[in-house]
């Protein structure tokens, strides 16, 4: 039985109601997401143009600066622009399509993160077969996994998703196209979506979280065995992504592993995801590493 849509157009409650809060909010937020794509997008540059910078590490630091740029545009360009607009509005396929690339980035971040820690077991576990394993291709491959994986996520909450008919109200109750969100506007039944979406988020970030755990755990094990400097050097390498890892799955676990409401507390919660982390990132990675500062030192001219 074909589809039929009422609904082409749908519009956005906000994050706040009051214009002022929203002015207020503009001024705050463009910066971010300036310095967001600025920062990630000087680590790319960086690592690409810097001998220095040729280890597995770099290069899966710069794959996870270039999904940062995408994650983050995906909602926040239209997340600024609705701040100052009377009406905030997107069309359907509009919204499905910011659906479709939040869930796919979203997940192949998840799965670089996932990627990085097995560098990091390698590096401290087993330093002298690391470049032997972590070769280029195998790099390379590992990359392409996690946007692969991403692809593959979001295409299946879309399936279901785009079955779904809109026939009216046509108000979503967030800043940006979340699944959960738009479910509440489907005129039909959206139980089983609703699991089998639940299903699927929570089935990729609990066993992702739970390879992360094990490597660090393993890893911590293993470092006991080092002496006390060199326990330093490898958990100062380990400091920065675990800080990304719980940056990440921290609020991102307290929207999608419980049931969804509509509570302003949700909304400030998910800015901090889709705003505010992706531009912390960059600075806690180049904040401790040395190699990244001198780097980017010597791209700009400015040699010790």
């Amino acid at each position: 039985m074909a589809i039929t849509n009422n609904v082409t157009e749908l519009i956005f409650t906000g994050l706040f109601q009051d214009p002022e809060v929203q002015r207020v909010c503009f001024v705050l937020f463009l910066p971010v997401y300036l310095a967001t794509v600025l920062g990630n997008g000087l680590i790319v540059v960086t690592v690409s143009v810097s001998k220095s910078l040729r280890s597995p590490m770099y290069f899966f630091l710069s794959s996870l600066s270039l999904v940062e740029i995408c994650y983050s545009s995906t909602v926040v360009p239209k997340f600024i622009t609705d701040l100052l607009a009377k009406m905030k509005t997107i069309t359907l396929k509009g919204c499905l399509a910011q659906i479709f690339f939040f869930h796919f980035l979203g997940v192949a971040e998840i799965l670089l993160l996932v990627v990085m820690a097995y560098d990091r077991y390698v590096a401290i576990c087993k330093p002298l077969h690391y470049m032997n394993i972590m070769s280029r291709p195998l790099c390379h491959l590992l990359v392409a996994g996690s946007w692969m994986g991403g692809f593959l996520h979001s295409i299946i909450q879309m399936l279901m998703t785009v079955q779904l008919p809109f026939c009216g109200p046509n108000v979503i109750d967030h800043y940006f196209c979340d699944l959960q969100p738009l479910f509440k506007l489907a005129c039909t039944d959206t139980f089983v979506e609703g699991i089998v979406v639940m299903a699927n988020s929570g089935l990729i970030s609990v066993v992702s979280l739970l390879i992360l755990v094990t490597s660090y755990i393993i890893i911590l094990v293993h470092l006991r065995k080092h002496s006390a400097e060199g326990r330093r050097k490898a958990l100062s390498t380990c400091a920065s992504h675990i800080t990304v890892v719980v940056l990440f799955f921290g609020p991102a676990t307290f929207l999608y592993m419980r049931p969804s409401s509509t509570y302003t507390e949700d909304k400030l919660v998910a800015v901090f995801y889709t705003v505010i982390t992706p531009m912390l990132n960059p600075i806690i990675y180049t904040l401790r590493n040395a190699e990244v500062k001198n780097a980017m030192r010597k791209l700009w001219g400015k040699k010790n």
